[in-house]
């Protein structure tokens, strides 16, 4: 994730980052020549595609799991014990104190529970590696139903400076 995003902390456990939809393709491209006579019907677009998608989707070149609902809480329940075990097992390794610790895997615990009982609401991400080991990025909508927003585990990223 970037800091040129909006994230809002939960709990102490998940970061939320609103997303907004961006249009991607159909843009004009003018060098400069006469459009043609035999393709100004079609106005000399070179590409005409045009897709909605996800600010962060493309920015961090997330890729949709494609689950099916029912399919959802059957791989994610194994999938993100095992990811907490990791997460827990890096915090050991960077030296984070016990007390640190315990709070994260209590924290966890109450919103793995919160996301369970909504697991039919979400969609998974995972990013370019397609490491299914690693983070599942989770899409939801606020209760508005339109606005777009995305879930991370806080004590799963890693401080970069660039």
């Amino acid at each position: 994730m970037s800091d040129t995003f909006d994230m809002k902390e939960v709990d102490g456990i998940v970061y939320e980052i609103e997303a907004r939809k961006v249009t991607k393709g159909g843009e004009r491209i003018d060098i400069g020549a006469n459009p043609s006579t035999e393709n100004q019907d079609e106005g000399g677009d070179l590409d005409d595609k045009v897709e909605q998608e996800l600010d962060i989707v493309v920015a961090f070149r997330l890729h949709d799991m494609e689950m099916k609902a029912p399919q959802r809480k059957s791989h994610y329940i194994p999938h993100i014990k095992a990811y907490m075990k990791k997460v827990v097992e890096a915090l050991k390794a960077k030296g984070t104190d016990e007390e640190t610790i315990k709070a994260f895997q209590t924290g966890a615990q109450a919103y793995v529970k919160k996301i369970i009982a909504n697991i039919t609401d979400y969609d998974f991400y995972i990013g370019e590696s397609q490491d299914f080991d690693g983070m599942h990025v989770l899409l939801n909508y606020r209760e508005d139903g339109i606005t777009p927003y995305f879930t991370i585990w806080k004590h799963g990223l890693t401080e970069m400076k660039v």
